[in-house]
């Protein structure tokens, strides 16, 4: 009967580390997932597809909270349910050990509040790129004060892509002309290519 925690983090703010010290360490196997988002179904996660593989009858899955196992009540649900099933103990930090019965009424609540929660996040960046895009449109500059929505341009794409063609320049020459990196002056010179 091992202790298998699973953590996910989809954010550079989030900390593998903060999780595992707050359900206190000390696991007997770990899986994670980094970069990804609760969006994405449990078992279509590469971390967490490999715990699936991994688990046993009679183990326990520490997670630090519900959202880490996503943030659709519906995947939450069925993740869980699949795992108690398999005879697995599922155990959310701060709320216990998820049990057949009033555990999963309890965990549906909180995924739903979740999923709740994710929604209105969506709603309101909506809502905030509309602003951005109404107020760009009647003082040229975004709510919030920016020149665009997007990243700022750093020079004209056309005028670089024409530059590096004119001058059989490389990417990294191109990039030092202009003082852009290479990231900005292969995207400017895919753009000028497919404009031309």
């Amino acid at each position: 009967m091992a202790h298998i925690a699973y953590y996910r983090v989809s954010t550079a703010d989030q900390s593998i580390e903060a999780q595992r010290g707050a359900m206190g360490g000390k696991f007997d196997e770990e899986f994670s997932d980094s970069g990804v988002s609760g969006a994405i179904p449990a078992a279509n996660r590469p971390g967490f597809a490999k715990l699936l593989a991994f688990i046993r009858k009679g183990d326990t899955l520490h997670v630090y909270a519900v959202d880490r196992l996503g943030r659709d009540a519906l995947d939450v649900q069925a993740t869980v349910r699949a795992l108690l099933d398999k005879g697995v103990a599922v155990e959310v930090y701060g709320l216990g050990r998820i049990a057949k019965g009033v555990g999963e009424l309890i965990l549906a609540v909180l995924a739903q509040v979740a999923d709740m929660e994710r929604h209105r996040i969506n709603e309101r960046t909506a809502a905030g790129r509309e602003a951005a895009r109404k107020s760009l449109a009647e003082t040229g500059l975004t709510h919030r004060g920016k020149a665009s929505l997007g990243r700022p341009a750093k020079g004209n794409a056309e005028e670089v892509a024409k530059w590096r063609m004119v001058n059989g320049a490389s990417i990294t020459a191109t990039a030092k002309h202009f003082g852009m990196s290479l990231a900005t002056v292969k995207r400017y010179c895919a753009v000028g290519a497919a404009s031309a």
